[in-house]
């Protein structure tokens, strides 16, 4: 390569160019390239006017074999494109073999100067540089792909009932509503039979009424401690959104219903059990002497066992209706509607052609069936229930209450 050259002025028409091999330098520009090949000196260094004329002095040329002139200008051409969106200057004529050659190096200088790129200066104007290419990225990183033959050590074993029931578990005794309403019925239950069986005791007589009786004032209020915590065991995952993890990992929901029904069910029997029994005997204790009335095995079994039955099932219905409604305040009321709503009514039909409905209501309502599970019933009732009836009947709207809320379940999505 060679610097830039000034235009030589245009011969007159019909005049002989000058000959190639003395070309008159111009006063200001550096020396001309030798016409013959041959080794050239070094150039002196011009003014950087543009980037072209940078890119030439940056690296100087080295020295070049012979070749044409003209391949020699198709090189430079191909060296240094012109700068994109810069259309090309018109070349200027020059004399001699060096034509082309002398027309690149005026076209390079006479280029606008291209925009500053922010890579490094390639090494030679000749050799365009090559960005390297970016690195593929790599594949995700599979542990076990990678180690084949790969055991895991935790154990791989298909679920069962017991799972859902160990899960179960863990819900209903870590939450606070589980230990206030199991809590306020015992205290209920336990605190109200002593009450009533201290100042029965300072009676006379009870006549024909059964010490074990007395227990039912405080059952009445602690059945409607029962009926919200089972209303909570499925309403409330809905409320929440808990379902949708419980059915994550548990996705059979007849599993999941039945779980929570065990589980719930076991609960409230031994508890609602342990409670009634206490109060049998303190009640037993207390008011045996002043009663006419024997207490045997059957009605024992009926005033605990029976009772911590009856109540387990009507939680049960409660827990179904959770499940069918979803919604926790509309639950509990209507299982508090169908407590007490019964009895009330019955209570304001005071026509005689309402008899027949009146003591219907009255004699299947829950207070007279509880009535009736501990050995008495009420003495303005006539019909319902007897003995161990009233547990079959709640038994049975139990089971149809479930079955429809795991119908419900299966239909219908969380």
């Amino acid at each position: 390569m060679t610097s830039p050259q000034q235009p030589q002025p245009q011969p007159a028409p019909g005049a002989q160019p000058m000959p190639p091999a003395v070309p008159a330098p111009a006063p200001s520009a550096g020396p001309m390239p030798p016409a013959v090949p041959a080794q050239p000196a070094p150039p002196q260094p011009a003014p950087v006017e543009d980037a072209g004329t940078m890119m030439l002095q940056a690296q100087p040329p080295a020295p070049a074999p012979p070749a044409p002139a003209k391949e020699a200008g198709t090189m430079m051409l191909q060296a240094q494109p012109p700068a994109g969106g810069h259309p090309e200057p018109t070349p200027l004529s020059a004399h001699g073999p060096g034509k082309e050659a002398g027309t690149m190096l005026l076209t390079a200088a006479a280029q606008p100067p291209a925009p500053p790129h922010p890579g490094p200066v390639p090494q030679h104007a000749s050799v365009p540089q090559q960005q390297a290419p970016a690195p593929a990225p790599a594949p995700a990183a599979n542990w076990q792909a990678a180690t084949p033959g790969y055991v895991s050590p935790i154990p791989v074993r298909p679920t069962h009932l017991g799972h859902a029931l160990a899960a179960e578990w863990t819900k209903i005794r870590s939450v606070r509503s589980t230990v206030w309403t199991l809590g306020v019925m015992t205290v209920l239950v336990l605190g109200i039979g002593v009450l009533v069986a201290v100042s029965v005791a300072s009676m006379s007589t009870v006549g024909d009424t059964s010490p074990l009786f007395f227990g039912l004032f405080g059952m009445l209020l602690g059945v409607l401690c029962v009926l919200p915590l089972g209303v909570l065991v499925t309403s409330s995952e809905y409320g929440t959104g808990m379902i949708r993890t419980t059915l994550a990992a548990c996705p059979n929901r007849g599993r999941v219903l039945t779980a929570k029904a065990l589980v719930f069910f076991a609960l409230t029997f031994v508890v609602t059990t342990v409670v009634t029994g206490l109060v049998a005997l303190t009640d037993n204790a207390m008011i045996s002497d002043i009663s006419r009335v024997h207490v045997g095995a059957g009605e024992w079994l009926r005033s605990t066992v029976g009772i911590g039955l009856y109540v387990s099932f009507l939680g049960l219905l409660a827990l179904a209706v959770g499940s069918l409604i979803r919604h926790s305040a509309g639950a509990i009321t209507l299982m508090v509607g169908v407590v007490l709503l019964p009895f009330v009514l019955s209570m304001f039909m005071f026509a005689d052609s309402l008899e027949g409905v009146r003591n219907f209501l009255m004699g299947y309502s829950i207070p007279n069936q509880l009535t009736v599970m501990y050995g008495n019933k009420f003495p303005f009732v006539d019909g319902g229930p007897s003995g161990w009836q009233p547990l079959w009947i709640v038994m049975g709207l139990a089971a149809v209450a479930l079955g429809a809320a795991y119908a419900t379940m299966r239909q219908r999505d969380v």
